[in-house]
């Protein structure tokens, strides 16, 4: 199974973030959209593995408090002047990187590891190529990108809305040619 854990959000929010991405998306057609249905902010990729009922009881064991998210700005990956990846910014209090760094520690015995680097939340609207932050050999930036980014400059930074997460999800992601599925696995509460 190919698992993360992750966030889910308010479906007002979500509404709020798919009417902006479609307005965004006629600027880039040529990019991957992410499907609304889709949005999640993840804690922490877990990848392929066998060990799902290790990760259940692992994650059983994160101990952290409901976290509150307020969805602000776009920006992208890498950088703005070479765009693979766009996201909507997240901000947030010491809790989300308490919550982050809980389950990094707890399923670390399992051999997991999270991206190297700071956490930087965020939630993925759009990506070119691998999608991946950091630059990959061979891959060139999106210039549908560079013309989403164009129009961002002239409009008031977007503010999505706030949030209270009072639990976490195991996901299972679904690849296909049509685009990924997210199933959740299990929930995790947030007191």
């Amino acid at each position: 199974m190919r698992l993360f854990v992750a966030l889910d959000i308010d479906p007002g929010i979500r509404d709020r973030i798919a009417a902006f991405r479609n307005q965004m998306r006629v600027l880039a057609p040529e990019v991957r959209w992410v499907g609304p249905e889709t949005f999640h902010v993840t804690l922490q990729f877990l990848g392929e593995t066998k060990k799902v009922d290790e990760v259940r009881r692992a994650l059983k064991q994160v101990e952290a408090e409901a976290v509150q998210l307020a969805f602000r700005g776009a920006g992208f990956f890498p950088t703005p002047k070479s765009p693979r990846v766009f996201w909507v910014g997240i901000e947030s209090d010491q809790r989300l990187q308490t919550l982050a760094d809980s389950i990094a520690h707890a399923t670390r015995p399992l051999g997991f590891e999270r991206d190297a680097g700071p956490y930087t939340p965020h939630l993925t609207l759009a990506r070119r190529g691998s999608g991946r932050p950091h630059r990959v050999p061979g891959e060139r930036p999106a210039s549908g990108l560079q013309r989403v980014h164009d129009e961002l400059a002239k409009l008031p930074s977007p503010d999505f809305g706030t949030m209270t997460a009072h639990e976490f999800y195991l996901y299972e992601s679904h690849l296909s040619p049509e685009g990924a599925r997210y199933e959740k696995r299990a929930s995790y509460p947030l007191p």
